[in-house]
């Protein structure tokens, strides 16, 4: 379940809000100009489908973002427990870091999470499959997948170039708890 747990950026250990509630969760989000949405599947999707059926089952959602912000490109992006390179994956975006395009998934399966941190605070999101959440380009974030990792996303993006990240060199990311997946 979809979850999001806020904390003062010093002090990891007393949430100011915990919950699981979509409209709590778009409302705090949307405060710090992030979008969160839950986007019903059409269709059932296995984990062996083609990217382009992934594409085509949420085509008019897709089609919807791409109009209303410009996005050029959009892909789908897997990662399994038995990905050879899943630690250096993970490793990649554990630090804290920026993008100068925003950070836009759509999680067809699986879960991970995001670490916002804006206004003091960082905004602790799971995101599991229908979950759309679009990180706004130059908010200081980290990705964590986990160590097992298990999810599919489609990605979307305005230019591959503002995709880069830029790491701030800022230890938050040391204070807070990495992401294991529970089993459903």
């Amino acid at each position: 379940m979809s979850s999001l747990t806020i904390y003062r950026d010093d002090a990891p250990s007393v949430a100011e809000l915990d919950t699981a509630d979509e409209a709590p969760i778009r409302e705090a989000l949307a405060r710090i100009n992030v979008r969160f949405e839950r986007w019903p599947a059409q269709q059932l999707l296995a984990s062996t489908d083609k990217d382009d059926d992934i594409l085509a089952a949420y085509r008019p959602e897709i089609q919807r973002l791409e109009r209303t912000q410009a996005y050029q490109s959009v892909d789908v992006l897997r990662c399994l427990p038995d990905h050879p390179q899943r630690e250096q994956l993970r490793a990649k975006f554990l630090a804290e870091h920026t993008h100068d395009d925003d950070e836009v998934r759509f999680f067809v399966d699986g879960a991970a999470m995001f670490y916002l941190h804006a206004d003091a605070r960082v905004h602790m999101v799971l995101c599991e499959r229908n979950d759309l959440i679009s990180v706004p380009a130059g908010m200081r974030h980290r990705f964590d997948m986990g160590p097992e990792p298990h999810f599919t996303v489609i990605r979307l993006f305005t230019t591959p170039e503002g995709w880069v990240a830029r790491f701030t060199g800022d230890s938050v990311a040391t204070r807070f708890p990495a992401f294991v997946r529970h089993a459903a």
